[in-house]
C-alpha cells in the first residue's frame, strides 16, 4: 500500500513528533509541581535522560507514549499494517532500549517509575487519580534500585 501523502510531507508530519515537553509529560509535571515536589528536566548525564529528575528522592520518572514504548495489550499500542517488518524491528529496539536503560538506573540506586500514556488521558478524564505518585515519592526511600510501572501493564488494553 502506498503512503497518502507525498515524501516531503511524511517527513515534516514525522519530524514534528516530540520527544519532550508531550502533552502527558506536562500533566505530570504540572501535577507534581502543584504538590510542591520540583524536579530536573531531561538530565543529560543518566541513562536514556529521564522525563523527570528528583534527585532529592533519587527518583526518575519517565512518561512513555504506549505506542513508541509498545505498553503489553494497550490499545494504544497498536501495530502499523504497512512496512510490517520495519516498525516491529524499530518498536523491538525501542524496547530494548528502555530496558537497558531502566536496569543501568536501577542497578545505581535509582527508584525508576513509568507513568504510560493511557494511565495520564484516564487522569485528563477525571477516571484515576495521580495520589498514589505522591504517596510514593513521599515514602522511605528504597536501599537499593527500584521499578515501579503505571498503569500496571495491561490494565488499559481491554
Amino acid at each position: 500500500m502506498t503512503d497518502i501523502v507525498d515524501t516531503a510531507t511524511r517527513s515534516r508530519m514525522m519530524a514534528g513528533i516530540q520527544g519532550k515537553n508531550t502533552r502527558p509529560e506536562l500533566l505530570l509535571r504540572s501535577y507534581l509541581h502543584r504538590a510542591g515536589f520540583r524536579f530536573r528536566l531531561h538530565k543529560k548525564g543518566l541513562p536514556g535522560k529521564p522525563d523527570l529528575v528528583l534527585a532529592r528522592y533519587r527518583t526518575v520518572i519517565f512518561v512513555h507514549g504506549c505506542y513508541w514504548h509498545r505498553h503489553p495489550r494497550c490499545r494504544l499500542a497498536y501495530q502499523p499494517k504497512t512496512r510490517v517488518d520495519f516498525w516491529k524491528k524499530k518498536f523491538a529496539e525501542n524496547v530494548e532500549r528502555d530496558r537497558h536503560q531502566l536496569a543501568e538506573l536501577i542497578n545505581v540506586g535509582w527508584r525508576v517509575i513509568v507513568v504510560w500514556e493511557c494511565g495520564l488521558r484516564s487522569v485528563q478524564k477525571g477516571e484515576k487519580s495521580l495520589d498514589w505518585l505522591i504517596d510514593e515519592l513521599r515514602s522511605s526511600l528504597p536501599d537499593e534500585g527500584i521499578l515501579i510501572e503505571w498503569p500496571v501493564i495491561g490494565s488499559e488494553g481491554s
